[in-house]
């Protein structure tokens, strides 16, 4: 079943790259109590990844803030270390969330894994971007395909805000 508006987010952990190594970090620790804007890309260091959808994120992050939104956490199903150099490369300096979904059991469990293994790549995550509120989502926007980053945008969801 694929998650839709007006859905809570099930119950899944996440690990996130920190000075101390990696920290877990479940659902309720990303999205309760905030307003979350959760992009989500098939992979980090992959060219529409990283050179058209995270940094429009990066570049708009003041504007997300003044509509209300706490965080935009950027998640990849790839380890917490590629995850961390990934958010370096891009010159993140705090604006962003980087969390790992590292076996894709996110990606599974709201029904937007993408198969991969034709490219070698494995099970992934499907591009998409949502905004969740203390847990619920309230927009989704999903690509049709991979490597376009349009309807998850960072200017396509602003507009939804």
């Amino acid at each position: 079943m694929t998650i839709k508006v007006g859905d809570r987010l099930p119950e899944a952990t996440f690990r996130a790259m920190t000075a101390e190594g990696p920290q877990v970090r479940a659902t309720d620790d990303v999205f309760k109590g905030r307003k979350v804007v959760l992009v989500a890309v098939p992979g980090a260091f992959t060219p529409t990844c990283s050179m058209n959808h995270v940094p429009g994120y990066l570049e708009h992050h003041a504007a997300f803030k003044d509509k209300g939104v706490d965080a935009i956490v950027v998640t990849a199903v790839n380890d917490p270390f590629v995850m961390g150099a990934w958010e370096k490369a891009l010159g993140n300096e705090g604006k962003l969330e980087f969390v790992a979904d590292g076996s894709a059991e996110f990606a599974r469990a709201i029904g937007l894994e993408l198969d991969g293994s034709g490219f070698g790549l494995g099970i992934r995550s499907k591009r998409y971007a949502m905004i969740v509120e203390d847990g619920v989502v309230r927009e989704i926007a999903v690509e049709e395909a991979p490597g376009k980053a349009e309807t998850s945008g960072a200017q396509a969801i602003l507009a939804k805000l």
